[in-house]
């Protein structure tokens, strides 16, 4: 493990609450091919009783982490450092892995383990991890502005682009 690791109190897993609906809805939606063999758990598991050879993947991991099957080059990075399987990823662990990763290809950035590193630490909680803020990064915009306050942009007449404010 990296030795710059945080920990969060421990505790016992809970018994998670399955949707055998939503289960399905997301092998189907997703296109899990057969060959995965992707199971519904059993009455009264938790997400540390996978099967041997199985791994637990959560529903947010899908529906708010944005996250595909395979997974990506970046993500497998990611694991391979800090040395954790990624059905120890929390959800909030994937949306800041996924975000980061966005946020560089908008930039033309190649997001890369260094660059995370700057930005993020790895958090242990209930045995499973997630990313938190360095401490030490400076926040780039302390105010965001109102949504109101941003201009909008249209068509003006000559086919142009131009904002509401009139610029």
């Amino acid at each position: 493990m990296v030795e710059e690791e945080s920990q969060l109190e421990e505790g016992p897993l809970r018994v998670l609450k399955w949707d055998q609906g939503l289960f399905e809805q997301i092998t189907k939606g997703f296109r899990f091919p057969p060959e995965w063999d992707a199971r519904y758990p059993g009455q009264h598991q938790t997400a540390a009783d996978a099967p041997p050879g199985y791994i637990t993947l959560f529903e947010d991991l899908f529906l708010q982490g944005n996250f595909r099957l395979p997974a990506t080059e970046f993500m497998a990075h990611i694991l391979h450092y800090y040395g954790f399987h990624i059905s120890k990823m929390s959800p909030p662990g994937m949306v800041r892995v996924r975000h980061f990763k966005f946020l560089c290809r908008f930039h033309y950035i190649e997001p890369t383990v260094e660059k995370f590193r700057l930005f993020y630490q790895l958090i242990r909680n209930m045995g499973f991890y997630f990313f938190g803020n360095r401490g030490s990064v400076k926040k780039i915009l302390l105010n965001p502005p109102n949504r109101h306050d941003l201009p909008r942009a249209g068509h003006n007449r000559e086919g142009g682009i131009a904002n509401s404010k009139g610029s």
